[in-house]
């Protein structure tokens, strides 16, 4: 199943983060990577989950989602995280 990186920056106005951070629960294969990062697994497109996503966002929010390849490095990261990375991507 193809992992898709989602990051997005909610601006001042509603800071909806319980409604994207539900959203992106809902995916059976998710992780919240960093404050504003998620990798989720899915069959959908990125278009489809942004469209997903931008319920929760107001006007002045971006958002950016991302499939993946496969290649990716990291550091920083516990040996379970780095371990789900491996086994994900």
């Amino acid at each position: 199943m193809p992992a898709f990186i989602v990051t997005y920056d909610l601006r001042q106005h509603g800071q909806n983060y319980d409604c994207i951070t539900k959203r992106l629960e809902s995916y059976p294969t998710h992780w919240h990577m960093q404050q504003s990062v998620w990798i989720i697994n899915t069959e959908k497109s990125a278009k489809e989950i942004r469209d997903h996503l931008t319920a929760c966002l107001d006007a002045n929010d971006k958002l950016f989602v991302g499939r993946l390849s496969g290649q990716a490095a990291w550091k920083g990261y516990e040996d379970s995280a780095s371990q789900w990375l491996m086994s994900t991507l």
